[in-house]
């Protein structure tokens, strides 16, 4: 009787089981692998989607310390709040435009002097005095220009030369060439994105 007691049970268990676990789950591909550092290659379009949130690596900078990232031009009180993070080292600003004017650019003054700030800007500047408002910002600024080709005019490349804290240019073309860029009195590098 306890035999059959025992299997009556173990029946009633297993058929339960296999009435909780549902219809079965149909064929899916599987997620596509990400890493950490996100995907260098697959962004190919200017702007916030084209240059994402840049990990900032400087060999030359053995200091330990923090890096706080913005897509945007913080405000005080977010430059305050970094302000009081241990070892502030670097603010990295990745901007999906070019500020107009100066009055955005104000709170970047707030900075810390031991910190710099690292700016990432998309494309040309539309015109001089959006160039020319970064050179009124009390901060270290070390700013690096992403921009799509060959420039417009040599306007351009003049506006870029009256930016004391540019410090690169990266051109994003296929067939890399400094056609265009003679007389750009900074450094040139080219990026090339691949598919």
């Amino acid at each position: 009787m306890r035999r059959w007691t025992w299997a009556m049970g173990f029946a009633a268990g297993v058929l339960a089981g296999c009435m909780a676990a549902g219809p079965p789950i149909g064929a899916q591909s599987p997620p596509e692998p990400r890493s950490p550092a996100g995907t260098p290659f697959s962004d190919r379009y200017m702007g916030v989607s084209g240059l994402g949130t840049p990990l900032i690596i400087d060999r030359t900078d053995l200091r330990i310390g923090t890096t706080v990232q913005f897509n945007r031009i913080p405000n005080v009180s977010e430059l305050h709040d970094a302000s009081q993070l241990p070892g502030l080292a670097h603010i990295v600003l990745s901007l999906p435009y070019w500020p107009a004017d100066f009055e955005p650019l104000q709170a970047l003054g707030n900075v810390p002097p031991e910190a710099d700030v690292v700016v990432v800007l998309p494309g040309y500047p539309p015109n001089r005095a959006a160039a020319q408002a970064w050179n009124y910002v009390n901060a270290h600024l070390r700013i690096v220009v992403v921009v799509p080709g060959e420039p417009p005019s040599l306007a351009v490349v003049d506006d870029l030369n009256t930016m004391r804290g540019l410090e690169r240019v990266i051109a994003q073309m296929d067939d890399p060439s400094r056609t265009g860029f003679e007389r750009l009195q900074r450094p040139l590098s080219f990026r090339r994105v691949v598919e």
